[in-house]
């Protein structure tokens, strides 16, 4: 229902339409029952769940009402839409017993011409502000994001707005794309002067800037205990010590080394060493901390 201006997808799959809780919560449970550890709830933008339903309910009553689901699993949805995201939806994600401390929350461009042009429908600073609502309610936040960039009309100034979100920010992972035109968008339509060699040097310098934030991030894990989901057999070149490989509460990839180790098992990680794209660890522990 946003129809951002660079985007096919309203007008190839429809309006929003929003299923009701109980049918949700029924194939939770049914989930659960059956062994599934890891579930998502999916949406082209979840935050605005409700609203076509007319019963008072919204994301945030959604994930609360979830969240009371007995059993061993994590909960995590995507994607949100940051002019529908709220302090409440962060409140009752750290409220949930279940519901991972991660957040897709695409800004697409720093500035507040270009997000404007894109129809986004909020502004650079109140994209902030978000960040530092989510990141109050949980200090322990994995955030992700999506940037475009060489949006048309896009200059150097508001390229340089966008580098000051990624800064400020601090984001664990990053989508970065250059604009792509598609035929059928308003986007399609607007002027263009931006040279391409132009558009492909500010995504190399975005890509730097993120390498490095990425990489402090990564290395502030080092020497903590991670609850780990063991999701399948590592494939790194470390493989005869670090056997298994799994995911964090937040998302991040972490090889594991330790004995008796099924698929399915959640397990306490004490993180040894750290790359750009992994963490690596022992376990320490096992078990379902909820």
């Amino acid at each position: 229902n946003n129809f951002c201006t660079y985007c096919i997808v309203p007008y190839v799959r429809g309006r929003e339409r929003s299923r009701q809780p109980e049918d949700i919560e029924n194939e939770l449970r049914q989930l659960v029952a059956e062994g599934y550890r890891d579930i998502t709830l999916l949406g082209q933008n979840v935050n605005s769940y409700g609203r076509d339903l007319g019963i008072g309910v919204d994301f945030a009553d959604l994930l609360t009402r979830l969240d009371a689901v007995p059993g061993e699993y994590r909960l995590r949805f995507m994607t949100s839409h940051p002019k529908d995201a709220s302090d409440r939806l962060f409140a009752a994600m750290a409220a949930g017993k279940h519901i991972c401390h991660q957040l897709h929350l695409p800004f697409q461009s720093g500035s507040d011409e270009i997000l404007r042009r894109m129809n986004r429908g909020y502004t650079k600073q109140a994209y902030l502000q978000l960040l530092e609502q989510a990141r109050r309610h949980m200090p322990d936040l994995v955030l992700s994001s999506d940037i475009i960039v060489g949006f048309p009309g896009e200059t150097e100034e508001d390229f340089l707005q966008t580098l000051d979100v990624v800064q400020r920010g601090q984001f664990d992972l990053l989508y970065t794309f250059l604009y792509s035109r598609r035929s059928g968008t308003p986007a399609a339509s607007m002027s263009d002067d931006t040279a391409p060699a132009d558009k492909q040097a500010r995504f190399e310098r975005l890509l730097a800037l993120q390498e490095g934030i990425n990489q402090q991030r990564q290395d502030a894990y080092q020497g903590k205990t991670l609850s780990v989901l063991i999701d399948g057999l590592s494939n790194a070149k470390q493989k005869n010590e670090y056997t298994h490989c799994g995911r964090t509460d937040g998302g991040l990839l972490v090889l594991v080394r330790g004995e008796a180790l099924e698929i399915g098992d959640f397990v306490d990680v004490e993180i040894e060493k750290t790359s750009l794209r992994a963490l690596y660890g022992r376990v320490i522990g096992k078990g379902y901390h909820g």
